[in-house]
């Protein structure tokens, strides 16, 4: 069988692998690019090895069929195994689907206030704390790199960065608008008011993803600025990089140095064009498709927070959960809606493979 010659490929190629990384004669950025491979091989192993360990246990069982004295015993093996088949089947496919090249990155996020004045930055404070919360519990690390904070501690935007293998795989579906449902509390009527915010989420370029000639970009140098007169520099250390090609513009002004504020802008840029560039390219593959789960589009309206009623529920897939608390701390609730998504998006890639 043609699966069955692939996956006898992948265990040959994962046992090469191996002996080349214990072979002594590899070194540096090939090592890196083995060791890469063998992680992700390593993983399908144990899923091959069920796979056929399933399969030989029906084919011996069949064979036992024609023993008078071991028929009852095969029958019972046989209804066992066919019963397991399906799910070892489609645990071997979930795991065989392409990945993404991005999902181990880290990733930068973006979030910006929308319609709905003040309550709408007090909402995209209430993102960023809920993506933060859920960062440190995965044990990885939350760098603020813009912020524009509002005077009741809100924010019209900010830019951050979380740092920890795996964090696009997870946090990838959350680009979109988010919208809130509940009493502002300025609202002395106590009337319910709709607001929204933007989240965008960029997987973490390296510099060998994404080439900036230096002639394609203005680097400026301004005093920066702070909410209340605070944190203000008292030199010219804030850094705008303007991209030609593209007219994207960056800006950084949450570090002391000037080095440090055009590192992090420059980040941030070179993150942004890697999106545009694979945006670009999976429109341009005659395989690219309108995932039900979103395509990335931060003019998405994705996911609804309603406070009334302590439900949050994601369009894409219709699911509500009446856990708003946890899912804003970042808990385990947020991670049941990330699973979902993620479970929705292999099953559609299934039911669309040729």
């Amino acid at each position: 069988m043609i699966i069955e010659d692939k996956l006898r490929d992948i265990q040959k190629r994962a046992a090469d692998v191996s002996a080349q990384m214990n072979s002594g004669d590899v070194s540096g950025d090939e090592l890196t690019k083995l060791s890469k491979e063998y992680s992700r091989l390593s993983e399908l192993l144990p899923l091959i090895d069920e796979y056929f360990q399933t399969a030989q246990g029906i084919s011996d069982a069949n064979e036992m069929l024609g023993d008078a004295e071991l028929r009852d015993i095969a029958n019972a093996q046989l209804v066992e195994l066919k019963a397991k088949l399906p799910e070892v089947e489609r645990n071997l496919q979930i795991a065989l689907l392409p990945r993404d090249d991005a999902d181990d990155n880290s990733v930068i996020m973006e979030i910006r206030a929308g319609v709905g004045g003040e309550e709408s930055a007090l909402f995209a404070g209430d993102l960023y704390n809920q993506y933060k919360s859920y960062a440190l519990r995965k044990g990885w690390r939350v760098e603020v790199i813009e912020e524009n904070p509002t005077s009741l501690h809100g924010y019209k935007e900010i830019v951050f960065k979380i740092d920890g293998v795996g964090a696009y795989a997870r946090m990838k579906f959350e680009s979109g608008i988010h919208r809130v449902q509940r009493v502002p509390e300025t609202e002395a009527g106590g009337r319910i008011h709709t607001s929204a915010a933007s989240v965008a989420v960029m997987p973490e370029a390296k510099e060998i993803d994404v080439v900036i000639e230096d002639k394609d970009i203005r680097i400026d140098v301004f005093r920066a600025s702070g909410a209340g007169g605070q944190h203000v520099n008292k030199t010219d250390s804030a850094i705008r990089i303007t991209h030609f090609p593209s007219g994207i513009v960056v800006t950084c002004q949450n570090e002391r140095s000037q080095f440090q504020n055009k590192a992090s802008a420059m980040a941030v840029l070179r993150s942004k064009l890697y999106e545009k560039q694979r945006l670009e390219q999976q429109n341009a593959s005659n395989s690219s498709r309108r995932s039900m789960v979103g395509s990335g589009d931060r003019s998405e309206k994705i996911r609804t927070y309603n406070f009334p009623e302590q439900r949050v529920t994601d369009h894409r897939i219709k699911l509500t959960l009446y856990k708003l608390d946890d899912i804003l701390a970042g808990g385990v609730a947020l991670d049941e809606m990330i699973d979902a998504l993620i479970a929705a998006d292999q099953l559609e890639r299934l039911a669309n493979m040729d």
